[in-house]
């Protein structure tokens, strides 16, 4: 059995002390930790674990977002299937469990709870109860991914709390997704044996989620960012928040990862031990992972850093394995095969009209999703929309635009509404990342662009695309129109040059794709839009784009 040695300031989170020392590596596990009277002046210490996280939404198969992540420090995460389920379904998880294999980084898959996330909009898949009970008895799935259907929890379903059940037979935690529950309702769910949230946008919610016995995860992705909100909690409750970042665009993990969270919150005074504690080992202790916590007899997963301050990643190691040194990958790319569901025909520029009901005159009320940047909910509000030639008019002046769903599954009309906040001057921009059944969503000025960006996506059965108001580009996401097939670092300089491009079209969104994929979303309030109509998140029921309230102005 190999054995090495790495010696430098050794960094105890559970005596929360500091000394030189030497770590005598046996194989995959450390064998001993050797007090030195002096060593070199860098710093080894636990490796990082994102609590949350969808790996499809960096838009990279697990063996690519690996090869990235371990050089930010990244050992380990916690990672929800749920999307590629939704397209997939059980043959999604496998997937993500194949490709996983087959490098060092520790996935710990969980099993989706909510396939389909709701019955309001169409999904790929479905994974009933039995679905639910079959893969947690499985010992690669260490978890029940996030109980998204929190009204079921509160109402007690049937279904829902046979889910519940089937983990905590099975010794494994239960993750919770319920955005805005407070009080009362807050404890109820809590009390069905939900142990965590990452949906919090405020710290009194967040106080009153770990009133009720939950943890929380201080979220910071691409979308959702939650950490200046949050960051209290460090110093107030610091043993019962995490880090987690639930979705990661590409061009954003090629730039870090929980390492940044470190870095942000070390700077802003919080305890480096308490920083720590969330980014190391809350998640390894709550969740029970196989992750070494730099202890005697622990897998050697741990990073050398050169202070505590910066953070900078000298290397990274797993199982005793170097997989990171400098700044570079030592984990190799392994092939990729991709899988889908994709069956949509390609549509008219027509497809996208949306009539004015027959009493209509020059303008028309209607109900208006507004996007918020950094944020997964919505908000609501009115436009009174101009009507021509019997069709209902988008209006870049007011900054309102359509938003349309089309079922990716099978040939199905459009769903047509409004939005407000993507500022578009022309063209179009849209995905097949729609959360969480993932047709595909678009915003544009007008239905041409809006069918020409929705065509490109159609014709490689999965992307993010931009129309430029003449002619369309695309990103390809081959694998479940969910992921790309090639590495990080072309991901990031692909979804960048778009992003970019969207931004020379008038948004000001700073992640104008990110927050596409989320306004398909039934389960954050308020006002979402699926492949089914428009949907009241607050009365969980859809509701009419026209707006009785804003049409005693009808033929202004």
């Amino acid at each position: 059995m190999e054995t090495h040695i790495l010696s430098g300031q050794y960094v105890d989170l559970f005596q929360r002390k500091i000394f030189p020392a030497e770590l005598r590596i046996s194989g995959s596990k450390i064998a001993a930790i050797i007090p030195l009277e002096t060593a070199p002046q860098h710093y080894l210490l636990p490796g990082f674990v994102d609590a949350h996280i969808h790996i499809e939404s960096a838009m990279l198969v697990p063996s690519e977002f690996a090869r990235m992540a371990v050089v930010h420090g990244t050992v380990a995460t916690v990672s929800d299937p749920h999307e590629i389920a939704n397209v997939c379904g059980v043959a999604g998880v496998d997937y993500m469990i194949r490709n996983a294999a087959g490098v060092p980084l520790k996935f710990n898959f969980g099993a989706p709870s909510c396939v389909p996330a709701t019955p309001f909009e169409s999904a790929g898949a479905t994974i009933d109860v039995t679905g639910i009970e079959a893969l947690l008895e499985r010992k690669e799935i260490r978890y029940l991914a996030e109980m998204m259907n929190f009204p079921g929890v509160l109402n007690k379903d049937v279904s829902v709390m046979a889910k519940i059940a089937a983990a905590q037979r099975n010794g494994k935690p239960v993750d919770g997704h319920a955005p805005g529950l407070q009080g009362d309702a807050a404890r109820r769910y809590a009390s069905a044996g939900i142990s965590t949230d990452h949906e919090c946008v405020a710290l009194e919610e967040a106080l009153d989620k770990i009133e009720a016995g939950m943890l929380i995860l201080i979220r910071e992705g691409s979308a959702a960012r939650n950490y200046a909100a949050l960051a209290p909690l460090l110093r107030s409750h610091p043993g019962k928040v995490m880090f987690c970042s639930d979705d990661k665009h590409p061009d954003e993990l090629v730039k870090g990862h929980i390492n940044e969270l470190v870095v942000r919150a070390v700077a802003e005074g919080y305890p480096v031990f308490d920083v720590l504690h969330a980014a190391c080992v809350l998640p390894v202790l709550h969740y029970g992972l196989d992750v070494g916590l730099l202890r005697a007899g622990d897998p050697a997963d741990l990073i050398v850093v050169d202070n505590l301050e910066q953070f900078t990643i000298l290397e990274t190691y797993i199982d005793g394995r170097k997989v990171a040194e400098q700044g570079k990958s030592l984990v190799a790319s392994i092939p990729v095969e991709p899988i889908n569901h994709f069956n949509a025909s390609a549509l008219v520029p027509e497809a996208f009209r949306l009539a004015a009901p027959a009493k209509s005159a020059a303008a028309i009320g209607c109900r208006v999703i507004d996007a918020l940047d950094g944020q997964l909910i919505t908000g609501t509000s009115e436009a009174l929309l101009p009507v021509a030639d019997g069709a209902v008019m988008t209006d870049a002046r007011q900054d309102v635009l359509k938003i349309v769903v089309v079922n990716r599954y099978r040939d199905a009309a459009p769903s047509i509404g409004f939005i407000r906040n993507f500022g578009l001057k022309r063209g179009a921009l849209a995905s097949s990342v729609a959360h969480d059944s993932h047709n595909i969503v678009v915003v544009g000025v007008d239905d041409e662009s809006i069918c020409r960006a929705v065509n490109a996506i159609i014709a490689h059965k999965g992307g993010i695309s931009l129309d430029d108001g003449a002619a369309s580009e695309i990103m390809p996401l081959p694998v479940a129109g969910l992921m790309t097939d090639g590495d990080a670092a072309s991901a990031g300089l692909q979804y960048e040059k778009l992003t970019l491009k969207a931004k020379t079209l008038g948004t000001k969104l700073a992640a104008p794709f990110m927050t596409l994929s989320f306004m398909a979303l039934p389960v954050i309030p308020y006002l979402k839009m699926t492949d089914k109509g428009l949907f009241d998140v607050s009365r969980f029921a859809f509701t009419d784009v026209f707006s009785t309230a804003a049409n005693g102005a009808e033929g202004a």
